[in-house]
């Protein structure tokens, strides 16, 4: 299976020259602790950073800087990971684990965001696959207790 089957295309994005403030707020528009920092390109916007609200904490609010003379592209991280679409999903996590990132834009073979995965997004993955898995167990000890009962 690969990343792009499961990745959320749905990512929400800034530019590098948007301010703070403007980021918070399509953070609290969009209900996520996180953003895709991107640049346009001929064929789409190609991630380039991550803003999260713990970069808004840490480095503005308690640095008490004033948020409104802050560019997303002051404070963005700087070293992106990325996966791309056909990537698979062990992969991934492990690109994840070893750059010890919680979250990872997903790109198309032109280096486009096509979406992105997070720890979170992994943990809803795996407990569906367990909870199928679950089922077959299910069946299958149903199936071998009626044999033995037989």
């Amino acid at each position: 299976m690969s990343i792009g089957q499961f990745c959320i295309r749905d990512t929400v994005i800034v530019k590098k020259g948007d301010t703070i403030v403007e980021a918070a707020k399509v953070m609290r528009q969009h209900h996520v602790g996180s953003v895709v920092v991107v640049e346009e390109s001929e064929h789409g916007c190609k991630p380039v950073g991550i803003l999260t609200d713990r970069d808004l904490v840490v480095e503005i609010l308690a640095e008490e800087v004033a948020p409104e003379a802050v560019t997303v592209g002051d404070v963005m991280s700087f070293e992106l990971v990325t996966a791309r679409e056909q990537d698979g999903l062990w992969e991934t996590l492990q690109r994840m684990r070893a750059s010890g990132v919680r979250r990872i834009p997903v790109v198309d073979d032109r280096g486009v965001l096509a979406g992105i995965v997070s720890a979170d997004d992994y943990l809803e993955i795996l407990s569906a696959e367990l909870g199928e898995l679950a089922k077959l167990l299910g069946r299958e000890q149903g199936r071998e207790e009626r044999t033995r009962g037989a």
